[in-house]
């Protein structure tokens, strides 16, 4: 088993270039990038996309894997069929994107039971379990290696459960057991700041523990810091450290008790930062120290 540091691509949104990205990773001995979701990145064109994966090349970074940023794709838990039909073109497409900037995996959340129809969340599971069975060959048909699914942190939004994350995944295993020549496996992005704190603020799955439970699974992880409530995320400088619940010898203690747990050879935990307020001209600017401390912080733990 060898661990990989990368970085999700999700605080330039909107703020900073690729190729700004691209030379900070560079700068930073990163090498894996996750590709983090954009409206516009459902719609542009092929030649655009293949031309993002030449770029990334060219500063040495790999598109490693894609991933959901907001949520967009969480029709299938709606219990609206139309909505359920936008969501399935959407991850075709997504599955599709994935493909052209060769990426070996595809992720997101499976989406969110609307909290005033919380008794349609079984139903809610199954639609997407059924339409997941159908996209591992559409992803095995575009050349990727897995499907990605993410635990959450409500139960609206499943799998947030430990007994979700084994019945979820485990049917999906199933069916990638039974045809292993037509589809590719899911497996779980998981996330060290992500547990279950219930509607009292009573934490029911602190993360460490839950993360634990979900190496069996897991793919690829994202790594970002929060609180004792799982409520704001941020990273690693000294100061969000001090005020964070994500110990870094910790996590690197766990990791390396579980290296045979692990169902990959290699796997890429990904600094997953929104960083500071977007669109001000105060605050813009900050970006960059702030990954660079961030990553510094991590690099004493995920060496090269």
């Amino acid at each position: 088993m060898r661990f990989h540091l990368g970085i999700k691509s999700d605080p330039i949104e909107y703020r900073y270039s690729y190729e700004w990205l691209f030379e900070l990773m560079q700068e930073l001995g990163l090498r894996y990038v996750q590709i983090g979701s954009t409206f516009e990145l459902y719609w542009v064109e092929d030649a655009w996309l293949a031309d993002l994966r030449e770029r990334a090349a060219r500063w040495g970074v790999s598109i490693r894997s894609c991933f959901t940023s907001h949520r967009e794709l969480g029709g299938f838990l709606s219990g609206e069929p139309a909505l359920e039909r936008v969501a399935r073109r959407a991850y075709e497409r997504y599955i599709h994107v994935a493909s052209v900037l060769g990426a070996d995996s595809l992720g997101g959340n499976p989406g969110s039971v609307p909290r005033d129809r919380m008794d349609a969340k079984p139903a809610g599971i199954a639609v997407y379990l059924r339409h997941m069975k159908e996209l591992m060959s559409l992803a095995r048909d575009k050349g990727l290696k897995a499907l990605h699914l993410e635990s959450m942190s409500c139960l609206a939004e499943p799998p947030s459960l430990p007994e979700e994350t084994d019945g979820m995944l485990g049917e999906l295993a199933a069916y990638h057991a039974d045809h292993p020549d037509s589809t590719v496996p899911v497996r779980l992005c998981s996330d060290i700041s992500h547990g279950y704190a219930d509607t009292d603020g009573r934490v029911v799955h602190e993360n460490w523990s839950r993360f634990e439970h979900e190496i069996p699974w897991m793919g690829e992880f994202h790594i970002k810091n929060t609180d004792a409530m799982f409520d704001a995320t941020f990273g690693f400088s000294k100061a969000e450290q001090s005020r964070g619940i994500v110990d870094l010898s910790r996590f690197e203690e766990l990791l390396e008790a579980n290296r045979d747990r692990f169902p990959v050879e290699e796997i890429v935990g990904y600094l997953e930062t929104g960083g500071p307020k977007l669109g001000r001209d105060y605050s813009d600017h900050r970006l960059g120290p702030m990954i660079r401390e961030s990553i510094r912080s991590l690099r004493a733990h995920f060496p090269r």
